[in-house]
């Protein structure tokens, strides 16, 4: 899909409701349709892109603002959006330099605009190339977070959460060397463990995988391109030359212990997940055949992908699992490294005004096939997060909260689906006062 701007040039990120909100807001009490479960204690969160000039060179490039609802006994205590206060919003666009004459990064100039993610009591924003930012609960920024400076490079905004040890897994990318560093923050929120993962040259690594013994890298072919540097995009491109190839490096090793598996050339924004199964790493992604190759604003279509990687005998098997469009794959976070049965994802199609947001679908990965949600005409979902309905409750046994787009009242909502009767109507619709634009990630944080 080749995006286009309409009759006054706009391009499709500001339009509709991928255009951003210009209020922040706080509700409370909010309306609510059907019944919210009680095991609902806590918040559920998402960041997304929405510049404050209105005006933004590419859908990623917005700057960070949150949107939270929080649920508690039965209830929706309020929703609040507020801007990720970063030294673009504090100090102004033109005031922030983002790499200096001798080409040394700063990592503190942050956009904040990806994801949200809980760990060790603090709740971060999340971009891709600069440290991360501390909200509080309700959405408050505190400042930018450098694990009392030990972190130097920047913080990917898909850090894993190990739900074995609690340790949260990342990694950061540059186009200036270091090229792709791996950290490891133990579970009380100390950064243990920094390695340097040595590739070829600045390619665009947006998430990885981790199983319970391995970290998975994904060295795929969109690099950083000088040229569309100088455009005022997005700076990454396609790469007829560079190769694909994916790295696996046990969790306790060293760079010495990489093991790289060539792969077809492809780009991959999201993988499901992860696993060791004896000898066998199998990974499962939303994969694209190429991306950003005439421009980085094309946004083709990903499909549902299985790599199994053989340590033993140095071989990969790709097979795909699906051939509708996705993106936003997620599954159970008390599966994150291990063996996975459900995975979710939206439903994507190529169209000229932007990505289509269709439906959600949940997979079962056993041979069960998937089941789909159609929120009806005119409704458009985000990203799914499953909620469990206890620690030890079955991987279908829990909730699927997603944001909705209703274009007849031009709002949003927040719809919460039983997983285990997905295609069901929602248990429950919270009604927010105003559109949350179509975003990215977003998480559910307990009480």
């Amino acid at each position: 899909m080749s995006s286009t701007t309409d009759s006054q040039g706009t391009p499709f990120h500001l339009q509709g409701n991928y255009a951003p909100v210009t209020e922040e807001m706080t509700a409370t009490d909010l309306p609510v349709e059907g019944t919210i479960p009680p095991e609902l204690a806590g918040a559920y969160y998402r960041n997304g892109p929405n510049p404050r000039s209105g005006e933004s060179p590419h859908w990623f490039l917005g700057d960070g603002m949150v949107h939270g609802v929080h649920l508690e006994r039965g209830a929706a205590r309020w929703y609040r959006n507020r801007y990720v206060q970063t030294r673009y919003l504090t100090e102004g666009e033109d005031e922030v330099i983002f790499v200096d004459d001798q080409g040394r990064v700063d990592h503190t100039a942050a956009k904040a605009n990806t994801n949200i993610v809980g760990h060790a009591g603090k709740l971060f924003a999340l971009v891709e190339n600069a440290f991360p930012t501390q909200l509080t609960r309700e959405l408050d920024t505190v400042g930018l977070h450098d694990f009392g400076g030990r972190l130097t490079t920047a913080m990917t905004a898909h850090p894993k959460l190990c739900p074995i040890t609690g340790e949260m897994h990342f990694f950061g990318y540059g186009f200036v060397p270091p090229f792709l560093t791996y950290h490891v923050a133990d579970a009380a929120g100390e950064l243990v463990k920094s390695v340097e993962i040595p590739v070829p040259g600045p390619t665009m690594v947006h998430d990885f995988a981790i199983t319970e013994r391995h970290a998975i890298f994904m060295d795929l072919p969109v690099v950083f391109s000088g040229e569309r540097l100088l455009e005022g995009g997005m700076p990454y491109a396609w790469s007829d030359d560079y190769g694909a190839r994916l790295g696996v490096m046990p969790r306790g090793g060293s760079a010495e212990d990489l093991v790289w598996f060539e792969i077809e050339p492809c780009y991959v924004f999201h993988p499901l997940n992860a696993f060791s199964d004896g000898n066998q790493v199998v990974l499962d992604v939303a994969r694209y055949p190429e991306l950003w190759r005439e421009s980085a604003a094309d946004f083709s279509t990903a499909s549902l992908h299985r790599f199994t990687l053989d340590l033993a005998a140095g071989s990969v098997k790709e097979e795909g699992l699906d051939d509708r469009g996705i993106e936003f794959p997620r599954i159970d976070p008390r599966v994150e490294g291990l063996p996975h049965r459900f995975g979710y994802a939206v439903r994507f199609a190529s169209a000229v005004d932007g990505p289509a947001l269709q439906s959600l679908i949940q997979y079962d990965l056993s041979g069960g096939g998937a089941r789909e949600h159609d929120f009806g005409p005119g409704r458009a979902p985000g990203e799914a997060v499953f909620v469990p309905a206890s620690d030890a409750a079955a991987e279908d046994e829990g909730w699927v909260l997603t944001l909705v787009y209703d274009q007849g009242r031009n709002a949003s909502e927040l719809a919460i689906l039983d997983a285990s009767r997905f295609d069901a109507p929602p248990v429950a619709m919270v009604k927010l006062p105003q559109r949350v634009p179509f975003g990215f990630h977003g998480n559910w944080v307990p009480l």
